[in-house]
C-alpha cells in the first residue's frame, strides 16, 4: 500500500519565502522583519548569512551584497567598522554575542530614518549611525575584554538581558579593585596551581605524593641457608680402597720392604721412593662440614601505594578577613577568592566561600559568572578587612558541608596569617574527616611564620613570602628580590616555631610529654597538700633557736 501524498497547505506557497525565520533565532524576528532597509526576504537571507560568517569568525564581506541588505552605499564602511573592531573574533562559536551585534547593528541601521527626518542627508545620516553603532561597540569590547580577563568564558552573560546589569556594575570603583587584584594573580601563578588541586573528583595520571596508603610488595631477596656436605680427605687414615702408587713408607706393601734386604734391589727401592712409585696401600676419609650460602627467595614487604593523584572536585574556600590582614594580606587574599571563582567557572566546579573574621562573623558566599555573583564578588573585593579572628565557626559550617553528597568529594583551603587557633574538640573533628573521608587541608599562609594553630589544621602549608609588596601602596614597589627592603619577609624561613619552640607543637611527641589541665592541677594540690603537711610538721616540732654569737 503506497504512502498517501501530502496534501499542499493553503499558504504554503506564500510562507515559502520566509523560511529563513525557521533557521534565525527568535530574538531576531522582530527586528529582522520590521526593519526599515531593504526587502523582507533579501533582508532576512541577508541576517542568516551575516550571521553565519560572523558564526565562523570571518568578517561577512560579501553577505547582503546581492539581497540589498545593507544599503550599498555604506556596506564597505560597515564591514570596515566590524573589522576594525575585531568583531568577528568576540562572535567566534558564540551565538550569544553574534545576535546581539546583529540586533544592535538592526537598532542603529533604524535610526538612519529618524536622522533624516532632523534634517540631516542621507550620507550623514548613515555616518551618524555607523559612528554612533562603532562607539556602542567600541565600549562593550573593552568591557568583554575587561571580563574575559577576569573569568574567561563568560557563558550566557554578554546576553542584552544581562548587559545593563553589568555596564552599572563595570563602572564602579569595586570593580576597579576586582581588575588590580586580577593583574595581582598574574604575579601569584602559584595560587592557580594549588587551586586546581583542590577536590577529588578526577584521577591524573600523576603519582600522589601524599598518599598515605600501603600496599603488600613481594619483592626478591637473598638468605643465608646452611647445608652441610662430606668433604673427602684423601690419605688420611680411615678406610682401604685399594693400591696405587706412592711415596708413603708407611702404607707400602710387604713388597717392596722387601727390596731393602735384598743389596742389589735395595737400590731399585730407593729408586721407587725417590720417584714416589712405591705400591701402598690408598686409603682416606671423609669430613663433615656445614657450610651457608645465598639463596634466592621472595619476601613481602609494605610500600607506599602508587596512588594516582586527585584533582578537580568541589572547593571549599575559608578566607581570614580579619583587622591582622590589612594590607598586602589582605590583597592575596582577595586574589585566592577571585582565582577560586575562576577556575571554578572554567571547570565547571562547585564553589562555597566562607570569609570568615571574629566570632559571629561569617559570610557564606556561592559565586558564580553571573550578574548576581559578579556583583557579590565585586562588593566582596572592594570591602576591607578588620575585626577579630574566629576560626571554629567557618570549620563548623565546611564539615557540615561535608556531610551533603555535592560537597564529599570536596577539599578544603584555609587562606591566612594563622594568627588563630581551633579548639582541640573541633581539631580532633577535622582529623577525623581527613582520615575517615580523605579530606584534604590545604593552608595559604599570608605571614611570615607557620603558627600552630595553621600547623595543626592543614595537611601542606604554602607561604606568599612576599605578601607586603601587594598592599595599595607597594603598587609601584620593586618585585624582586626577597628580603624586607623588597617587599619580601624579613624572615628567612616560614618555620620559626618548629625551629626554636618544637615542644610548642601538637604533634604526638609533644603531646606524649604534656599532661592534661586536670593531671596539673591534682599535681598542684598535692604539692600544696605536702607543703601544708610539713609546715603543720614544724609548728608541733619546732627547731631549737640558733645560737649566735654577739
Amino acid at each position: 500500500m503506497s504512502a498517501p501524498e501530502a496534501v499542499p497547505q493553503l499558504f504554503e506557497a506564500l510562507e515559502a519565502p520566509l523560511a529563513t525565520l525557521d533557521r534565525l533565532p527568535r530574538a531576531l524576528w522582530l527586528g529582522g522583519m520590521t526593519h526599515a532597509q531593504g526587502e523582507l526576504v533579501g533582508r532576512l537571507e541577508a541576517l542568516e548569512a551575516w550571521r553565519q560568517a560572523l558564526l565562523a569568525g570571518d568578517v561577512p564581506a560579501d553577505a547582503g551584497a546581492a539581497n540589498g541588505w545593507p544599503a550599498s552605499g555604506m556596506r564597505a564602511a560597515l564591514l570596515a567598522c566590524v573589522d576594525g573592531l575585531g568583531l568577528a573574533a568576540y562572535c567566534r562559536a558564540r551565538e550569544d554575542v553574534t545576535d546581539t551585534v546583529l540586533q544592535s547593528l538592526l537598532f542603529h541601521l533604524d535610526l538612519v530614518v529618524d536622522y533624516r527626518d532632523r534634517g540631516a542627508s542621507a550620507a550623514d545620516a548613515q555616518a551618524m549611525a555607523l559612528a554612533a553603532f562603532s562607539a556602542d561597540w567600541a565600549e562593550r569590547c573593552g568591557d568583554m575584554d575587561e571580563l574575559i580577563a577576569a573569568f574567561g568564558d563568560l557563558g550566557d552573560l554578554l546576553k542584552n538581558t544581562r548587559w545593563d546589569a553589568l555596564r552599572g556594575l563595570l563602572r564602579s570603583s569595586e570593580w576597579r579593585e576586582v581588575v588590580r587584584i586580577r593583574r595581582l594573580i598574574e604575579r601569584l601563578p602559584a595560587l592557580a596551581r594549588i587551586i586546581r588541586s583542590l577536590g577529588r573528583a578526577r584521577q591524573v595520571d600523576d603519582a600522589s605524593a601524599s598518599s598515605r596508603a600501603l600496599q603488600e610488595v613481594v619483592e626478591p631477596a637473598s638468605v643465608l641457608c646452611t647445608s652441610a656436605r662430606r668433604l673427602r680427605v684423601p690419605e688420611l687414615p680411615g678406610e682401604t680402597r685399594g693400591v696405587h702408587r706412592a711415596g708413603r713408607i708407611a702404607r707400602m706393601l710387604p713388597s717392596e720392604a722387601m727390596l731393602l734386604g735384598h743389596p742389589q734391589l735395595r737400590l731399585i727401592w730407593h729408586a721407587r721412593h725417590a720417584e714416589r712409585s712405591l705400591l701402598c696401600y690408598e686409603d682416606d676419609d671423609h669430613l663433615q662440614e656445614e657450610c651457608q650460602r645465598p639463596a634466592p627467595v621472595l619476601r613481602p614487604s609494605l610500600q607506599p601505594a602508587t596512588a594516582r593523584r586527585l584533582e578537580m572536585g568541589a572547593m571549599l574556600i575559608c578566607v581570614d578577613t580579619s583587622g591582622s590582614m590589612q594590607g598586602g594580606a589582605e590583597a592575596v587574599a582577595k586574589a585566592v577568592v577571585l582565582e577560586a571563582v575562576r577556575c571554578a567557572h572554567a571547570q565547571r566546579r562547585a564553589c562555597h566561600v566562607f570569609a570568615f573574621g571574629g566570632p559571629d562573623e561569617v559570610v557564606e558566599m556561592v559565586l558564580g559568572v553571573d550578574a548576581a555573583g559578579i556583583a557579590k564578588l565585586a562588593r566582596f573585593l572592594g570591602q576591607s578587612f578588620g575585626g577579630g579572628t574566629d576560626i571554629c565557626a567557618p570549620l563548623e559550617r565546611a564539615i557540615a558541608r561535608l556531610e551533603e553528597a555535592e560537597w564529599q568529594l570536596a577539599d578544603l583551603l584555609i587562606a591566612s596569617d594563622g594568627e588563630f587557633g581551633a579548639t582541640p574538640a573541633l581539631a580532633d573533628r577535622l582529623h577525623a574527616v581527613r582520615r575517615d573521608q580523605g579530606l584534604r587541608v590545604q593552608g595559604i599562609l599570608i605571614g611570615d611564620r607557620e603558627t600552630i594553630g595553621l600547623l595543626e589544621l592543614a595537611d601542606d602549608i604554602h607561604w606568599v613570602r612576599d605578601w607586603r609588596r601587594y598592599g595599595q601602596a607597594g603598587e609601584g614597589q620593586p618585585t624582586r628580590g626577597e628580603g624586607a627592603e623588597a617587599g619580601g619577609s624579613p624572615v628567612h624561613s616560614k618555620s620559626l616555631t618548629a625551629s626554636y619552640f618544637p615542644g610548642a607543637l601538637r604533634n604526638p611527641e609533644s603531646r606524649s610529654r604534656t599532661v592534661s589541665p586536670e593531671a596539673a592541677a591534682a599535681a598542684v594540690r598535692a604539692g600544696r597538700s605536702s607543703a601544708a603537711d610539713a609546715a603543720e610538721t614544724n609548728s608541733a616540732h619546732p627547731m631549737p633557736p640558733t645560737r649566735t654569737d654577739p
